[in-house]
């Protein structure tokens, strides 16, 4: 009992504004499972870094990503040969304007991609991503998007 007290002290700051983060600090010891902001964290990051390997260990197995514009999930592999795809076509690739909110079960996160198109044009895509995790992973991910903003990539 002494060590699991010492466990959640050391996560905590002397300031009384700490106290509101004990529940969450004693789920994540409980579950041993990242929290679905930092595997968002971790997620984005990746994609924006074009790290495949990454990506491979974030997606869980049978993992799938569906698309408001074409209505069909896509396969995590698929996915992730097209996240390859892209960083070949897009320079500058990156996430902006970020807002992320944890959800039952995973996180929505609303951002405008930018980069610059291989016909030189500036790239600027809003989007909003619904993620669903499980066991420390993403299982399906829900993007939104107007693919005429992606019109570019093509070009």
């Amino acid at each position: 009992m002494r060590r699991t007290i010492r466990r959640v002290a050391s996560h905590l700051t002397p300031s009384p504004l700490s106290l509101p983060a004990l529940p969450r600090i004693l789920r994540r010891m409980a579950q041993e499972q990242p929290l679905p902001l930092e595997v968002a964290e971790r997620f984005f990051q990746a994609v924006q870094a074009g790290d495949i390997d990454a990506l491979r260990e974030i997606y869980a197995p049978g993992a799938e990503v569906w698309h408001n514009f074409d209505q069909r999930n896509q396969p995590a592999e698929e996915n992730i040969r097209v996240i390859r795809w892209m960083h070949r076509r897009v320079k500058e690739l990156r996430y902006e304007e970020v807002r992320r909110f944890e959800i039952p079960g995973g996180f929505v996160q609303q951002h405008v991609l930018r980069g610059i198109a291989p016909n030189g044009e500036v790239l600027e895509v809003p989007a909003a991503v619904i993620c669903t995790i499980a066991g420390g992973k993403v299982t399906r991910v829900e993007e939104y998007l107007d693919s005429q903003q992606t019109a570019a990539l093509n070009g």
